[in-house]
Parts: structure tokens; sequence; C-alpha cells
């Protein structure tokens, strides 16, 4: 027979008990305070340490000192170590393709170690990776900036696309929502002529999917809204059904134009590193977007330094250091409608960039020690609102279309074959309709620079100052050297004729001594042991044992 289940003691109570508990828990602890007031408490003991009388005292101390030394190194060392394998653990979860291997150092025969990137400009390294990048793809994406299109083409690198075989280039129009509809339609008219060209607006506040969100938005904000996706998944799987098998689509173009941020959209989480500074991508990031469709992230184009101030201002992360902050600005605001600046920063009619940049610095609260204006913050403001992502300009395309110089009829019609056109022209038509652009009176007209030349081969590469200066010191190391050596020769030189002409004179001694010995009379010793002896010590090479 079972037994029956008891069910568990309750804890509830009355609270009559409850607070007599309560009451006697309290006098319990101040029946303890007043013991421990009473008996005092009990210090602990400190460390006598080691007493005057003992032998080797001083030896003792000190190697106390040291192991106490070493354990604290220790410490610091495993300290280290952990932090170390923590930024490797981050690094590989924001960007789970990066190897881990290309930031572990290399060790030399001397010894020393230097991490790769140290040895290398990373320039160059950037050209290594777009290279690999090019070589694995089938299909090119070369990102664009719909507010200068052309501007962000690169000539350079499409040539290179070209020559690499069957490989196929597509343009994609990013930012769309930055230029009005009617400057937007007039581009993807422009741009088709020449390449299959995609209208696309990147979501750029996607959540990471590997943290948990506790509260979800019923509607998404305008950031996360993606357009143009549908139409750039139905061109790559028309085309990867047409070529028969999985294809790799490499991701291209200029600083800022949001290469990562369409990888994030396609993929519908943040699995590339975006944010808003320039160059965030350094190496090729490989990232599965299908059974038969891999795309793969890729680091900046390198601009080349033959370019005008305008195009480096814009196209180059290093164009703020390399140049003053004011010269890159004003060469940005130089191209722009100075009727439009004035409406959009809402400043005073100005006559030159400095005087803009002062006003600018007054409106916005930009003021240095002594409230004079800071000019340098005001032209960084600008130039950090002009390469972003929330300023809206446009620049009109070129009034006759003409074919690229790299292209000819042949590699357009190559370039089109494989891809639904009449699919992807009506996919464009539904996102320009979607898109809310700003209104034409409301946007910047900009100048346009035309295209944008950058550097491919490694070799083009201006090489960094830091790498000048050590060629340059090596040169003067090497003439130091030579002119030693040549100090050195002249010495020796002197050196040989003076003992030469030591040597004559010893020899014309010895044969006039030898001469006054044979005339001179046997009573003549003294003299006859002089005349000997003067050669004998002007020519210490003439041994005295004859």
């Amino acid at each position: 027979m079972k037994r029956p289940k008891l069910k568990k003691a309750s804890k509830r109570m009355t609270c009559h008990k409850r607070y007599k508990i309560q009451k006697k828990v309290r006098e319990h602890h101040r029946k303890l305070r007043k013991e421990a007031k009473k008996w005092g408490r009990k210090k602990p003991r400190k460390d006598p340490g080691v007493p005057n009388s003992a032998p080797f005292k001083e030896d003792l101390l000190r190697e106390a000192e040291l192991r106490k030394q070493r354990l604290e190194e220790l410490k610091q060392q495993q300290k280290l170590d952990r932090q170390k394998e923590q930024e490797k653990k981050r690094k590989l979860e924001i960007n789970p393709g990066v190897e881990p291997s290309n930031m572990e150092p290399v060790k030399e025969e001397s010894g020393q170690c230097k991490t790769k990137l140290g040895k290398q400009n990373p320039k160059k390294l950037y050209c290594q990776e777009l290279k690999k990048v090019i070589e694995a793809s089938d299909v090119v994406l070369e990102v664009l900036d719909a507010r200068d299109p052309l501007g962000c083409r690169c000539p350079q690198v499409e040539e290179a696309i070209v020559q690499g075989g069957q490989k196929k280039l597509v343009l994609v129009l990013n930012k769309s929502d930055l230029v009005p509809k009617e400057n937007l339609e007039n581009w993807l008219n422009y741009l088709k002529k020449e390449l299959p060209t995609v209208v696309f607006r990147a979501s750029t506040n996607l959540k990471d999917k590997r943290k948990i969100i506790k509260m979800r938005r019923k509607t998404p904000l305008k950031s996360e809204v993606c357009i143009g996706k549908e139409g750039l998944w139905k061109l790559l799987g028309g085309f990867q059904e047409t070529y028969g098998k999985a294809i790799q689509v490499g991701v291209i173009g200029f600083p800022n134009v949001g290469k990562s941020s369409i990888i994030n959209s396609l993929k519908q989480e943040q699995i590339c590193n975006v944010g808003v500074s320039m160059g965030l991508t350094r190496n090729m990031q490989v990232v599965p977007l299908s059974k038969h469709i891999t795309i793969i992230d890729s680091p900046s184009f390198i601009v080349s330094p033959l370019n005008s101030p305008t195009a480096l201002a814009l196209r180059s992360p290093a164009s703020i250091e390399v140049l003053k902050p004011v010269e890159a600005a004003s060469a940005i605001l130089s191209q722009a409608d100075t009727r439009q600046v004035i409406l959009k920063f809402t400043v005073p009619d100005f006559k030159n960039s400095l005087e803009f940049f002062t006003l600018l610095a007054q409106r916005r609260g930009l003021h240095q020690k002594g409230g004079s204006p800071n000019v340098d913050g005001a032209a960084k403001l600008l130039w950090s609102e002009w390469t972003g992502g929330s300023l809206g300009y446009y620049c009109h395309p070129p009034t006759f279309w003409t074919l690229s110089p790299h292209f000819n009829e042949n590699t357009v019609t190559d370039m089109k074959w494989g891809f639904n056109l009449e699919e992807l022209e009506k996919n464009n038509a539904h996102s320009i309709q979607t898109i809310r652009g700003p209104r034409l009176a409301c946007s910047i007209l900009f100048q346009s620079s035309g295209l944008t030349n950058g550097i491919i081969e490694e070799r083009d590469i201006p090489e960094l100052p830091k790498q000048k200066e050590n060629k340059q010191e090596e040169g003067e190391d090497y003439e130091d050297i030579d002119s030693d050596q040549d100090s050195v020769d002249e010495d020796d030189g002197e050196k040989s004729l003076d003992m030469s002409s030591a040597n004559e004179t010893c020899d014309a001694l010895l044969d006039e001594s030898q001469a006054g010995s044979l005339t001179c009379s046997p009573n003549d010793d003294s003299q006859s042991h002089l005349d000997l002896q003067a050669p004998r010590d002007c020519c210490p090479h003439v041994s005295t044992d004859e």
C-alpha cells in the first residue's frame, strides 16, 4: 500500500511569533556588542619580522623583497594576458571572418617580435586584400554614394576587374534617400547605359542578433528600413541560376560609401563592423548569404595623391590629418552652391571660406579659450557632415553620355549578360517610389570633380615619412663609411710615402758609411764607429748583428 504524499510544511506563521523571533535576534546581537565592548576586539598580530640578532639578516630581507617583486610581476603579466585574450575574443565575436593569425607577432631570428602591420605600410596591405577580393569574386559590387556617383568610381579598379577575366561588375547606388528623386532617376538612366545599376538604401541601425533584446518595437525606425534589398537579391539569384554553380560576390568602393552596411542589410544582422569614421574595414571578411551565394567585404580603395583637393578631402580618410582641416573643408565648400549652403546652415552671407567657418562656429557655439570662435572645429564639423550619412546634397550627371575610356562595347555587353535587366528596372522603379528623398530646394547643389583615381599596385603607393627618414639615415651612414674609408686610405698612402722616403734616405746613408769605412785608416776606429752608428739609428729595421 502506497503511503499518501504528505504536503510540505508551510512556512507561514502568525505575526506575534514572527515579531517575537525578531525581538530575540535583536537582543542577542545587543548582547554580543556589549561583550565585544567589555573584552575589546583582538587585533591581528603583526609580523615581527627578522630579529636583529639573526645572522644574514640583510640577505634574508633582500630575498624576501625580490620574491615579493617576482610575485607582483607575475600577477601583472597574468592580468595582461587575460586582457589580451578578452580583446581577441571580442574581435572574433565582432569580426568572425578575421583570422587571428593576422594579429599575432612574427618572431625573427634575432628574437625580436614585430607584428606584420608594423613592418609594412598599411596601405599596401589594403591593396593586397583588395586584390584578393577581386580575384576570388565572380560578381563585383562597386558601391557608389548617390550624392556623387561619378566621384565614387575608380577607373583603375574597374580596368583591373575587366582584365581579370569573366567577372561581372554591378553598380550599387547607396544612400539614395539623401538626394532628390528627380536627380536619382537621372543618375540611374545615365549609369545603366554602361553597367547594371541597383538603387539601394542600407539600414544603418541593425541590432546584433547574438545580443538579447529585452523590448522590441512594433514599428521600426527609418534607419532600420532597407530599400532595394529584394531587387539585389533577385539580381544575384538570377545570375547564380544562369551561372550554374555557387558564386562569390565581392563588395568594393571608396571609404564611407556603405559597403559593410549593405552586407549587414542583406544578412539582416550586424556582421560587419560599421561606424562614422572612415576606413574601419581593414581585412577581407567572408559572409555566407545562402547556400549558393557568399559575399566578401573588402577594405576601401586607396586614393591617389594626384587627385584634386576636393576629391582628396571627400574620399581619403587621412585628408584631415594630411591637409589642414580648414584647407580640406574649403576645397569642399568651393564646389558647393553658396546660396543653398547659407540656407542649410542658417548663417549670414559670407565672402570667403574663413568667414563662413567663423560664422558657423559662432552659430554652433564652438569657442576657444578667451571666447574666440574655433575655426578648425567648424571646418572639421563641415567635413564630418559632408562625408557622413546625414547631409543631403546632389550633383548633376553629365549632359552627354560617353563611354568610359577603360570600357568598349563588347565589355558593356559582356557585363550585362546573365542578368535579368527588365526585372531589375521594375525593382528600381519600385525602390524610387518607396524612398522619401529630400526636396530639390532643401538640398545643396555640388559640383562633382569627376572620376577619382585610385592606387591598386603596391609599388605606386608613396612611402611613409618614417620610412623615407630611415632610408636617408642609411644613405648618410653609407656616405660616412665611404668618407671614413677614403680618409683611412689617404692616411695609409701618406704613411707608405713616408716609409718609402725614409727607406731611401736610410739606404743612401748606409752606402756612404760603407764607403767611409773603406777609406778610413786603422787608427780612426772611433770615427768609423760613429759613421756606422748614425744610419743604424735612423733605420731601425737594419739588424745590428753584422
